[in-house]
């Protein structure tokens, strides 16, 4: 008997992808074209909600419901597109309010402000900033500070998820339509899990490096759960060269210059990261499903590395490139975790659209920008 499960393929185009899904669920396209890339054209979309999972690089203001007093609560943290703070860590938009605007759906209400089913009607984003893949027993049991470890772990949005399904249909064929017309975003996710150990000075060889596996394991189980759910299209983001962020050169420096690339990225560094990737893409390829599910590798990683190598290009300016917009000093601007407000002001960049690294340790929203149209135009690995 044949297998009914999909090997792992290559697509020229994530709008061509949305049409074959919109096929497979009667929705298609009449004239039989790519979606457009902007919800601005008022046609009609394969994907009627869209659900998000992750941390800072995707939170869109849950931590600050928590944490009213968090960096991303202060100016000048969104200060370049909605002109005030909003919970997002950069100075504008992230990269999944990039592809909301591009499904024509509305910026996803952060699961922690809404207050009823209705503010979830067009999806839910549950991402929350500093989370991890793993559950925070892990790290208490491993003598980690838990001050910046939110208890909120991948499988605790997944639960959160879950009663947001539920307060959203009363029947198991509704809550099948609601997963099957649905975009799944699934991270990044699994960044936080080694930030954590590197922000307090663990070693890599015996204790952060051997974290991959189980990052992976984590994210495999959260994508299996939401395909036994029912879920046709899940979107599964992979690391950034860590090595080319500005935080973590000012924290890891080397006196070795064979540690740099001729970028100045640490090039150890984006190996790990390339190796979390990797185990990521087999994991994706590996996962028994049937052929109405789509599952998509996002190259976060390839996006910022070629905004890296060629900013004149794509841009950016080549003296900002390793550097923070909004920093405290230091050879990168990266002094400390994050942009601090006011205490920051003096070292504030005055474009930031020409800059990659927001704070340090986050991108700007022109740096987002990039990275979203490189997911939704880009070649992908689907399995």
């Amino acid at each position: 008997m044949a297998s009914s499960f999909s090997p792992a393929i290559l697509i020229p185009l994530l709008p061509l992808l949305l049409l074959l899904v919109c096929t497979r669920g009667a929705v298609a396209n009449a004239n039989n074209q790519p979606l457009p890339a902007s919800g601005s054209g008022g046609g009609k979309y394969c994907y009627t909600r869209m659900f998000s999972f992750g941390d800072s690089i995707t939170d869109t203001g849950n931590q600050v419901s928590f944490f009213p007093t968090a960096p991303a609560a202060r100016a000048p943290y969104g200060e370049t597109f909605f002109g005030h703070p909003t919970g997002r860590y950069s100075d504008g938009r992230l990269v999944v309010d990039f592809l909301a605007e591009a499904l024509g759906l509305p910026y996803l209400t952060a699961y922690l402000r809404g207050k009823t089913a209705e503010d979830f009607r067009r999806g839910a984003n549950f991402a929350v900033s500093a989370a991890t893949a793993l559950r925070l027993d892990f790290f208490r049991e491993r003598g980690l500070d838990l001050t910046i470890i939110p208890p909120y772990s991948l499988d605790v949005q997944l639960e959160w998820f879950k009663g947001v399904l539920h307060s959203l249909a009363s029947t198991d064929q509704e809550r099948k339509d609601i997963m099957t017309r649905s975009l799944f975003l699934m991270g990044e996710i699994g960044i936080n899990d080694y930030n954590h150990h590197f922000f307090q000075n663990r070693s890599f060889t015996a204790e952060i490096k051997p974290l991959v596996p189980l990052v992976i394991s984590k994210i495999e189980n959260a994508t299996k759960v939401l395909i036994d759910l029912g879920a046709k299209t899940i979107l599964v983001p992979g690391i950034p060269p860590m090595g080319c962020i500005p935080r973590f050169l000012n924290l890891l420096p080397s006196k070795n210059h064979n540690d740099y690339d001729k970028l100045g990225c640490l090039k150890w560094l984006n190996d790990f990261s390339q190796y979390h990737n990797r185990a990521l893409k087999q994991m994706l390829q590996r996962i028994h499903h049937d052929p109405t599910v789509t599952l998509i590798y996002a190259d976060y990683y390839g996006a910022m590395l070629k905004i890296v190598r060629s900013p004149q290009n794509n841009g950016f300016t080549k003296e900002s490139v390793l550097r923070a917009c909004c920093g405290v000093g230091g050879a990168y601007n990266a002094d400390s975790l994050v942009c601090n407000g006011n205490a920051t002001t003096s070292n504030l960049c005055t474009e930031p659209s020409r800059y990659i690294s927001w704070d340090g340790l986050h991108l700007t929203e022109a740096a987002y920008h990039f990275i979203a149209r490189g997911v939704l135009h880009g070649p992908r690995c689907i399995s």
